[in-house]
């Protein structure tokens, strides 16, 4: 999704304010009675707010800006907005382009710390689950009038290009240990599988994401010490979930290039479910 699964970008344009007045210059004598009329700025846009549920699709969810209107939380909706920010658009004193690499990145970190203070638990335990961050901006017709917010939405994968619906908050679902588990990342099958597909636990699956293998974050490694990095942590997690720790199977899922470069920097171990 845009980071991996989303990604966007924002604009922010100040507001002008325009005056016109009915008398001439500081020389010129004007009427006893001038009138003078003066037309503020449009308000910008009403921003949204942190809460607020939406009923997005998945080709919404991927794109950088989003006109669908909230409805209640208690009805079906697949995006829950986990916080709301003021994009930093002005580098030594100037306006930075909407697609800058100055405001996505600004954007594209805040969000996704966002979403684990709103969701609770830890970056492993969200990392072992279907639950994403997406991000939206303003429009650039919005932008024009003002606006200048991000917004940070949570989203649940239930496969590789669908969004489960919802009909409750996600707000610190992965600090409860009785329900975190239906947000959870399972498999169709072994990660290296052909047919292997992500989907949540509570749907048919045979394996499970047990263990995060956690990278430094800098140039990438290289596949081959990617690969080999993970094999040690995989097995002895694999272990401690087997019912014989002689004989069990384990999976190791490393980034590739494209992923590290997308800010993936860490890894999955699997076993069987």
């Amino acid at each position: 999704m845009r980071r991996s699964l989303l990604g966007s970008v924002a604009l922010v344009l100040v507001a002008t304010l325009t005056a016109c007045g009915g008398g001439g210059d500081d020389n010129t004598e004007g009427p006893k009675n001038p009138s003078t009329t003066q037309t503020a700025a449009a308000e910008p846009p009403t921003a949204p707010k942190a809460g607020a549920c939406y009923p997005l699709p998945f080709e919404t969810a991927v794109a950088p800006t989003t006109e669908i209107e909230p409805v209640k939380c208690s009805a079906r909706h697949t995006s829950e907005t986990v916080a709301i920010g003021t994009i930093d658009a002005v580098v030594d004193g100037h306006l930075v382009a909407v697609d800058s690499d100055r405001v996505q990145a600004q954007v594209a970190t805040a969000c996704p710390q966002a979403l684990i203070k709103y969701v609770g638990g830890s970056r492993e335990r969200l990392r072992l689950s279907m639950i994403r961050p997406v991000w939206f901006t303003p429009t650039v017709k919005e932008s024009d009038a003002g606006a200048e917010w991000y917004r940070c939405d949570a989203v649940l994968l239930a496969g590789t290009s669908t969004l489960a619906e919802l009909t409750t908050s996600l707000k610190g679902v992965l600090d409860q240990s009785k329900v975190r588990d239906r947000y959870a990342m399972c498999g169709t099958a072994a990660p290296d599988a052909k047919n292997f597909e992500r989907v949540l636990c509570s749907a048919k699956h045979t394996w499970r994401a047990i263990d995060v293998v956690v990278f430094d974050e800098g140039k990438y490694p290289g596949e081959k010490k990617v690969r080999a990095a993970g094999r040690t942590q995989c097995e002895d997690a694999a272990a401690d979930r087997a019912e014989d720790p002689l004989v069990f199977e384990w999976g190791y899922e490393w980034p590739t290039r494209e992923q590290w470069d997308m800010g993936q920097m860490f890894g999955r171990c699997w076993a069987p479910d």
